[in-house]
């Protein structure tokens, strides 16, 4: 272990910037929330930091699975049906139940954010946005030598 590292710490504690409504409404897997629109009501007095958000075509939703309990190690995904570790799939029953979605921007009014394609059911904690930025995010393989 690095002598310099700060330790673990037991416990970690975030509040929410906001909440996802929309007419998704139960927890499961369901292929059509990705086609619909989101709403994502930010706390008023972040509005400010959605300053040039307008300029973003897709953004990084972080959020917290609040009706998902429990979870397993090993279970079968959804997208392919084979058996993987928890840290391999997209499953809402993790350890820390946090979600991430990359969802297209559609447009911001005042406080309120329009997403299309986020798997958050309504009233879900939205705990961050980031910008999905395609040149780093998609970095080609000329790049990475």
């Amino acid at each position: 272990m690095n002598e310099s590292a700060e330790p673990i710490p037991e416990k970690v504690e975030f509040t929410p910037i906001g909440y996802v409504e929309n007419d998704y409404l139960e927890p499961g897997h369901n292929e059509e929330i990705y086609g619909k629109v989101s709403k994502i009501i930010l706390r008023k007095d972040l509005e400010d930091g959605l300053y040039r958000v307008d300029e973003l075509e897709k953004l990084y939703i972080l959020f917290y699975f609040s009706k998902s309990k429990g979870y397993k190690l090993i279970h079968r995904r959804h997208y392919d049906g084979e058996m993987s570790g928890v840290f391999a799939s997209r499953s809402p029953f993790r350890p820390n139940g946090i979600g991430l979605t990359i969802v297209e921007f559609l447009k911001v009014e005042g406080n309120v954010l329009y997403v299309k394609g986020l798997d958050a059911i309504n009233g879900t904690p939205v705990l961050d946005i980031k910008p999905y930025i395609k040149k780093l995010e998609e970095k080609t393989e000329e790049s990475k030598d």
